[in-house]
């Protein structure tokens, strides 16, 4: 950590204050470009924070920190050499953290934010993104080239064509080398450099607010990577001593039970609640998805981050989500931390429902209403056909033997569903053009000439009208749904959703191989005039009932008035 002091009498300026908490560590030194690389001596004080002063003129430069180790993997007191925990740059060729100086302050950048009072979008009118910057875009030509902040930029105006209002950004905090999915942070203030500058990072943001698109950092507190400076200066301090769960352990597990009482403080809450609040303000995101919750294990924390992240965010929208496998809605209701959960049995079900693997519609009714698997809200689930973690749905049928137009039918189905189910909608980059790529950490990215295909592009426009008719019919921002007609027997379901503004969706689902011709559907919603999107023509029903061709793996969505 750096503080800096202003001219005060004959204080002179300049004067930057470096620190480092390491309460029980027997000694310290800071290491720099401005002192040669040699010590210089650092002085605990009564809280448990090294600290010293150096004199610097306005200007960049390298450091570290010098300790003597209370980690038990080293020998006792041993010297290590350590990035500043809280160092907001890092020089990747020597691992060196870095600082910039202006008017005798420390800064992060210059970049000047000019969108900040563009209005953004409320968590239930959420349709959100996930991507991954090195994957997504950048030299479409070459698959070997890695996307940067400045290639998603050049992707924003054809997200918001697609009708995008918030993206969910794969961790961007720096980590090993220069390829990663991000889910080993070894430094937690820090960006990804070989994404771009930290301006670079601040200009995407700002750009996505000039659109109106909201921006979810994928933020990983569970654990970090195994030599993330924390790690070498006091593993116990902030970590558990050794794995809880061996079969779920993805590095040092950050120990939210622990309390110092001679300091009076949380290392872990502190260190984590300090990350989020510089994240919010120096890069103004919207909102946390929280990785691997259950491996967290601490509603008392997980209560206090999302008020903490909630007050630095103000008066803006700020939605905090869950990574919960499975899920459950002790996290999200009266007594739960969290605004939204990950809905991970809606896109298991969905999957198998479209793959023709099963039909249930008990499940299918459980994860299209969350209400019925104890959720109070629209927004407390996040409901998705595929994610990062999970092969992408044109994978699974194909591991089915189901290809080409059979394969484009059914993923029309899952779409259907996934934009008219109770919850906010997130989509996988690619997914709304049938990215083809299997589960692959190592760099795979996606295909965009797929949308030269006819098959590609016509499922893109699904999407997105699907898309639009989530945003702006209201009835989808609801919790109401009412499932009036299923026939286990031909694999149908209908349901209606509603808002007490007289807004309606119906939708009516043949989950079968069957093309069934003249199908009557009883109990309609109401009598009169519907707009059946998806072959955009206007039909009438009349005494509760309607009258409808529904073709094999597909979806009738009705739009009232």
């Amino acid at each position: 950590m750096i503080h800096s002091s202003t001219p005060q009498g004959d204080v002179m300026a300049n004067k930057i204050e470096f620190r480092l908490l390491a309460p029980y560590n027997k000694e310290a030194a800071l290491i720099g470009c401005f002192s040669d690389w040699e010590d210089i001596p650092m002085e605990k004080d009564n809280k448990g924070y090294f600290r010293t002063q150096v004199e610097l003129e306005d200007g960049t430069y390298q450091y570290k920190f010098r300790v003597r180790s209370k980690s038990w993997f080293f020998e006792p007191d041993e010297w290590v050499d350590v990035v500043d925990p809280y160092a907001t740059d890092i020089d990747d060729p020597t691992q060196n953290g870095i600082i910039r100086i202006k008017d005798g302050i420390k800064i992060v950048d210059t970049y000047v934010w000019k969108h900040d009072d563009k209005p953004l979008p409320t968590d239930r009118e959420l349709v959100i993104y996930e991507l991954h910057v090195a994957d997504f875009s950048g030299g479409e030509d070459d698959p070997h080239a890695r996307g940067q902040y400045k290639h998603v930029i050049e992707k924003l105006d054809y997200l918001c064509e697609l009708g995008i209002n918030a993206i969910e950004l794969m961790p961007v905090k720096e980590y090993p080398g220069d390829y990663s999915w991000g889910y080993n942070p070894r430094y937690f203030f820090a960006t990804e450099s070989s994404y771009g500058t930290t301006e670079d990072l601040k200009h995407f943001i700002d750009e996505c607010h000039a659109r109106g698109i909201r921006l979810i950092m994928d933020g990983i507190y569970n654990h970090s990577e195994s030599s993330s400076p924390l790690t070498q200066i006091d593993h116990d301090y902030w970590y558990h001593h050794e794995p809880r769960d061996p079969d779920n352990n993805w590095g040092p597990e950050f120990n939210y039970e622990f309390y110092d009482e001679k300091f009076e403080r949380k290392p872990a809450w502190e260190f984590i609640g300090d990350a989020v609040r510089f994240w919010i303000e120096e890069y103004h995101i919207d909102g946390v998805r929280y990785d691997a919750a259950r491996q967290i294990d601490n509603y008392d924390f997980m209560h206090w981050i999302v008020d903490t992240s909630k007050k630095t965010a103000g008066e803006k929208p700020f939605y905090n989500v869950a990574e919960h496998i499975p899920e459950t809605p002790t996290i999200t209701n009266f007594e739960g931390p969290m605004d939204g959960c990950w809905h991970y049995s809606f896109y298991y079900t969905i999957k198998a429902h479209i793959c023709g693997d099963t039909f249930e519609i008990e499940q299918l009714k459980d994860v299209l209403d969350c209400k019925r698997q104890g959720f109070l809200g629209a927004t407390n689930v996040v409901n998705y056909l595929t994610n990062h973690d999970h092969e992408r749905i044109m994978v699974e049928l194909a591991n089915r033997d189901i290809f080409e137009e059979a394969a484009f039918k059914r993923f029309r189905l899952g779409v259907a569903l996934l934009m008219t189910a109770v919850g906010v909608p997130m989509i996988w980059m690619g997914e709304e053009f049938a990215d083809y790529h299997p589960l692959d950490p190592e760099p795979s990215k996606i295909d965009w000439g797929l949308l030269g295909n006819d098959s590609n592009r016509s499922l893109y426009d699904y999407f997105r009208g699907l898309i639009h008719l989530r945003k702006n019919n209201r009835a989808l921002y609801t919790e109401q749904i009412d499932f009036f007609h299923e026939n286990p027997e031909a694999k149908v379901l209908a349901y209606t959703r509603w808002n007490d503004e007289g807004s309606r969706v119906v939708v009516v689902a043949n989950f079968s191989g069957e093309y069934l011709a003249g199908y009557q559907v009883p109990n309609f919603p109401a009598n009169g005039t519907w707009h059946e999107w998806t072959g955009d023509y206007d039909i009438e029903s009349g005494d509760d009932n309607i009258l409808i061709d529904l073709p094999e793996y597909e979806a009738k969505v009705f739009v009232w008035g």
